[in-house]
């Protein structure tokens, strides 16, 4: 509708300054949350209405170019196999192979920073926990620093076929992460080392959950293929992104998706995984009469086999029998979409610093929207490069924001491809949009306007 687009189209031009603190709410209109965009845009990126409006107004300048991806989820691209096994392993194995030792079970409590006089920020000492003891590393200014603060999987709960996750020791503002973080930042005269206050304090704003589904039943796969029209073992992307049950909007809001298959290099290759996910933890379902947080996995297989059409006299025994089900609820997985200001989030590297940066989706950086692989490349380039004073640039934020063409071609997309000239305009706009239009009339922007299908 009108009064949506010109509130989308106002967002995208409002200054960062001007969103600090706002939801997205704050800023759109009731009419935008039953428009399609909204419900392609919450459910592949886990906004909100309360999410941050100058998160969501960075969203649409970072991706602006693949609006027209939206309706069939083309823009995605995706690792042949899960992204531990494709990315992260790697980068453990080149690392471990030239000489770098990763410890693992550490617990790090704090980095004592000390700042001088001239304001130089020095990193002296790590305090962390090593098989139950406190160990205090001490550090020099030629040590280098590298703090991810914050971890929106941090406090995850976990629950098998037969159990429930397990919440009791989810408390608002507690984790690993979040306790080393409020430590450092206690320590900044200016705020300088970010609030994480703002972004852990309220778990029932910033959760939701996962389950996967396994299963290697032909039954069940028929209706999968009666959705996506592909046969998930043939080796290829199945659904191409998550397929959203707009029916349970009110109830769980649950989505799914199926990637290339076998998502494990170790998986049966006649087995399907499903990931599920849904954004209302605390709302029954349609068809499980529980939240969603409540349930054995199970219950959230039986709840998607429902929404994939099932028949309900068959739904317990395949849940039961057919499908081994995981499920993994995180408090804190929706954190960085908290609205927030930029003094919220540290500085890659501080000012000052000499030899400690702050990486991951917690840093602050310009441009880059959070919840991407691409903003922790690129917070972790923008500290080495600055730390070690090495002369290479990080590549820039893809500059569609910047590109007429691309913003005409949005502009177009998001009215369902009607053009200018098909607007629905008062008298006086209306006599302007013609008079305008005699004025390029045979000239490159008329050509220009044309081949985007703007006129």
């Amino acid at each position: 509708d009108k009064k949506s687009a010109m509130a989308l189209s106002k967002l995208f031009i409002t200054s960062e300054d001007e969103l600090e603190g706002k939801k997205i709410s704050d800023v759109l209109p009731d009419s935008f949350w039953n428009t399609n965009f909204w419900l392609y845009w919450q459910t592949m990126f886990a906004f909100q209405k309360w999410s941050s409006a100058l998160e969501m107004k960075r969203y649409l300048c970072r991706y602006v170019h693949h609006i027209d991806g939206l309706p069939d989820f083309s823009a995605l691209r995706f690792t042949k196999y899960n992204q531990y096994e494709s990315m992260i392993l790697p980068l453990v194995k080149y690392l471990e192979n030239h000489g770098v030792t990763i410890e693992y079970g550490m617990d790090v409590k704090n980095v004592i920073i000390e700042t001088d006089d001239q304001e130089r920020k020095v990193a002296k000492e790590l305090i962390l926990n090593k098989n139950g003891e406190e160990v205090s590393i001490p550090l020099t200014e030629d040590d280098l620093v590298f703090i991810t603060n914050g971890c929106c999987t941090d406090t995850s709960c976990y629950g098998d076929q037969n159990t429930a996750p397990d919440l009791s020791g989810v408390k608002d503002g507690y984790g690993e992460s979040w306790d080393m973080w409020k430590n450092i930042a206690r320590q900044a005269k200016h705020g300088e080392y970010g609030n994480p206050d703002n972004f852990c304090s309220d778990t029932e704003a910033t959760n939701w959950m996962s389950a996967t589904v396994e299963t290697s039943n032909e039954e069940i796969i028929q209706h999968i293929m009666n959705v996506c029209k592909r046969d998930p073992r043939r080796g290829r992307v199945t659904t191409g992104g998550i397929v959203t049950v707009k029916d349970s909007r009110d109830n769980w809001y649950l989505s799914w998706t199926i990637n290339r298959q076998p998502q494990f290099k170790s998986q049966d290759p006649g087995s399907v995984l499903i990931w599920i996910y849904s954004l209302n933890t605390n709302r029954p379902g349609n068809y499980v009469k529980k939240a969603m947080r409540d349930c054995a996995g199970m219950e959230v297989c039986e709840e998607w086999l429902y929404h994939i059409g099932v028949p309900e006299d068959r739904i317990e025994e395949l849940a039961a029998d057919a499908c081994n089900t995981t499920t993994c609820y995180m408090p804190y997985i929706n954190a960085f979409f908290q609205p927030r200001k930029k003094s919220d989030r540290p500085l890659v590297v501080p000012e000052g610093s000499v030899n400690f940066a702050f990486i991951g989706q917690f840093a602050e950086t310009p441009r880059d929207t959070i919840f991407t692989t691409e903003y922790s490349m690129r917070t972790g380039m923008e500290a080495v490069y600055t730390l070690l004073n090495i002369d290479r640039g990080v590549p820039e934020v893809w500059g569609s924001t910047y590109d007429v063409r691309a913003l005409i071609d949005a502009t177009v997309k998001l009215r369902d491809g009607k053009k200018i000239t098909d607007m629905d305009l008062p008298l006086i706009p209306r006599l302007a949009l013609k008079e305008a239009l005699k004025k390029i009339e045979g000239t490159d922007l008329e050509k220009f306007l044309k081949e985007y299908n703007a006129i």
